[in-house]
């Protein structure tokens, strides 16, 4: 692939998200007239249970079958039944969730101490089931190196969801409740007006066998999935592991420790996390980059792209990170004038202290999908597994002692980001066990190709064959 088709890709993604973004930020302020405090209070309660079965259900799974599908192309093999087994596969997880959810539903709403929360569970409950779905059509045109309907799915979602939400918000806007689980099923219409339009463009897809391949199962896309779900879940599943473990915490010695919660969350990881927003479009578009050289044998060309990738993230956000630390003053007193004195002091400090994640938390994502692409998805779970670990310990040694507060926090995710960053380029830079066994081959074989007879050429792609016909769609040997 060309460096101005992938930038091109990048582009697509990252204007989609922006837009996107964009929509859904102007959509909150009628949103919270029009709701009130009360309700705008029901809309964020609804979205954990939401937000954790949507990890378990669909987390990780753009990338993961975007190598996939990359690996089919480059082979010659993708004959759209792939696609059609991981719809079926991730239709049954979907559905699993959303049936939890329903099920869940009113013992959540119970020990969040209000019953209405209910309605708006059930209301909410279909997106888990549509997103599934949608991630494996995303998942699909992005190993194609096709971003554009991605991009516009997300804009379609965030034009639906604010359109329908805010009518019925204002339709039954003497009634908050009923308000709220209205404005949360225009999500869920969102959401299915993001899979018909993918569906659609989907049916249009050329299909074409050019080389025999046996049938994918299910069990297969599954296990080659599960590593890019967990590397993808780990992250926002130990930031909910915060929200209880930080405040308990800080409770210990201060009468402020949801206030100070919410400054280094709300305010602090929310500008932090916006330069990874920004550069999701390398991350998203390095997978089917990455994938289609390893696909062809060539592991070396991988790594350059995984690192070309990696390059154009750092310059993208290493600037947003001094300027974070730098302007986090005038950021705080433009944001959030209201603050008081002291919270505003505060704040300050968490963004001086968080800036440096603004860069690591990019590089992470981007070496987290290259290494999707590289088929070491394992490797980046087990390296935020790892990074996670040492946050949570941190935490509980910094936070407790009240001369570090809340800027405990702050110092142990950058710990997080920052290892996790570390170990995903070790790994992504290290060579794999069939180029050490080639090098060996090539070290004390005949020169020309390791253990080949003399005068034998080594194959192409650095004496590494493809063997397509014995492969798998998932880029592991067959047998």
């Amino acid at each position: 692939m060309k460096h101005s088709t992938f930038l091109k890709s990048v582009v697509l993604l990252t204007a989609g998200g922006l837009i996107a973004k964009g929509i859904g930020a102007l959509y909150r302020i009628p949103l919270m007239d029009l709701l009130g405090g009360y309700g705008m209070g029901l809309y964020q309660m609804s979205y954990p249970l939401f937000c954790v079965l949507l990890t378990f259900s669909s987390a990780g799974i753009p990338s993961a079958f975007s190598r996939m599908i990359a690996r089919e192309t480059v082979r010659g093999a993708e004959d759209g039944t792939t696609v059609k087994t991981a719809l079926k596969l991730f239709a049954l997880i979907g559905a699993a969730g959303t049936l939890l959810m329903c099920l869940f539903a009113p013992h959540m709403a119970a020990l969040q101490g209000d019953g209405k929360l209910f309605l708006c569970y059930i209301a909410l409950s279909p997106s888990v089931f549509l997103v599934a779905l949608i991630a494996v059509l995303r998942g699909y045109f992005q190993g194609k190196n096709n971003m554009a309907p991605t991009a516009v799915s997300e804009v379609i979602e965030q034009v639906v969801k604010a359109g329908a939400g805010l009518i019925l918000a204002y339709r039954f806007r003497h009634a908050p409740a009923l308000a709220v689980a209205c404005t949360l099923l225009a999500v869920t219409a969102s959401e299915a007006a993001a899979m018909l339009f993918l569906l659609l463009r989907y049916r249009r897809e050329p299909r074409a066998r050019t080389v025999r391949c046996r049938r994918v199962r299910g069990t297969e896309i599954l296990s080659a999935a599960i590593p890019v779900m967990a590397s993808s879940a780990l992250l926002p599943l130990s930031q909910t592991v915060d929200s209880v473990m930080i405040v308990r915490l800080l409770s210990n010695y201060s009468a402020r420790a949801v206030s100070l919660y919410g400054l280094f969350t709300g305010g602090a990881v929310a500008l932090v996390s916006l330069p990874a927003t920004v550069c999701y479009g390398f991350a998203a578009a390095s997978v089917p980059l990455v994938a289609r050289a390893c696909a062809q044998g060539d592991e070396e060309e991988g790594k350059r792209r995984a690192l070309f990738s990696l390059g154009l993230t750092l310059l993208l956000s290493l600037p947003c990170a001094v300027g974070l630390f730098v302007l986090a003053g005038p950021i705080v007193s433009l944001l959030y004038s209201s603050l008081s004195a002291n919270d505003a002091a505060t704040l300050v400090r968490l963004i001086r202290l968080s800036a440096v994640s603004a860069m690591t938390l990019a590089g992470t994502d981007t070496l987290a999908a290259c290494l999707a692409g590289m088929g070491r998805a394992k490797h980046a779970a087990l390296s935020m597994l790892f990074a996670v670990a040492v946050k949570f310990s941190l935490q509980y040694v910094l936070i407790s002692s009240p001369a570090f507060g809340i800027d405990g926090a702050a110092i142990a995710s950058n710990a997080c980001y920052l290892i996790a960053f570390s170990l995903d380029l070790l790994y992504t830079v290290k060579k794999s066990k069939r180029e050490k066994a080639y090098d060996n081959h090539c070290e004390f074989g005949n020169g020309k190709g390791g253990s080949l007879p003399q005068g034998a050429q080594s194959p192409q792609g650095s004496g590494r064959s493809l063997r397509a016909h014995k492969r798998s769609a998932l880029g592991g040997d067959a047998g």
